[in-house]
């Protein structure tokens, strides 16, 4: 009886934990795919969790850092969403590659058109962005949600140093320091997308390791089959001499 009590509080205490934990981490976030590296480009995820039980999230607005403006925003497509990227005039003029750029991304709105995120589920919203700063440890972008019975929820404030997670926090994304050589440069692949040479560098390992596991599955089937054809033989000769006797 102990011991099924035993069981039964630790059950409890760790279905608990895990509601507690699912309820912090329900709001809006931006994780970057990779790295996001001071002075280079990256592309992240916005993820929007429901937190409503009765109601399903219809739009999604995400406000840009006006301290560090990004004049290179592109969305990826997202099916049943439609993306609008509204762009603002600069006080300060920003160079980047050579040129003179007077205005930046200030929001990215996504608006459902054929899909909603349903109660108990979530989305993701991908971002290529750039060029990040090199004097900032981390971008801060306000997001607004919109459900469909009206209720809109601002994840604006900011976190203080010290202090507990406010309770609409805003989305931040961490940036890493900057990487030295040709690996901190931003390079345009063929399909128009942003990559870093260190994204190229890690594409071409992993495609190098599969070519290398593939010819390796191919020699060990090859052998299997050799190995298989001989047993097959052996046997032939076995079953002959057999019926001969």
């Amino acid at each position: 009886m102990n011991v099924s009590r035993i069981a039964l509080a630790g059950g409890i205490a760790a279905s608990t934990v895990l509601i507690l934990a699912g309820t912090a981490s329900a709001h809006v976030s931006v994780q970057p795919q990779g790295e996001a590296a001071k002075g280079g480009y990256a592309t992240v995820n916005f993820k929007v969790p429901n937190e409503r039980d009765d109601a399903s999230t219809t739009k999604v607005e995400v406000n840009f850092p006006t301290d560090h403006p990004l004049a290179s925003v592109m969305p990826q497509a997202v099916p049943g969403w439609d993306i609008v990227v509204t762009k603002s005039k600069l006080a300060k003029p920003l160079e980047m590659h050579g040129k003179t750029i007077n205005e930046a991304v200030s929001k990215v709105t996504w608006t459902a058109d054929g899909s909603k995120i349903e109660p108990g589920r979530f989305q993701q919203f991908p971002l290529s962005i750039g060029q990040l700063p090199e004097d900032a440890d981390q971008l801060v972008f306000k997001a607004i949600q919109t459900y469909d019975n009206k209720e809109v929820v601002r994840w604006i404030e900011e976190q203080k140093e010290g202090a507990a997670e406010p309770e609409s926090p805003a989305p931040v994304l961490k940036l890493t320091a900057a990487t030295t050589g040709e690996h901190g440069a931003a390079a345009d692949d063929k399909s128009g997308h942003d990559t870093t040479a260190k994204e190229a560098d890690e594409q071409t390992t992993a495609a190098a390791a599969d070519e290398s596991s593939s010819d390796t599955t191919a020699r060990v089937l090859g052998i299997v089959g050799i190995v298989i054809g001989i047993a097959g033989v052996a046997f032939g000769v076995l079953a002959g001499r057999r019926r001969t006797a």
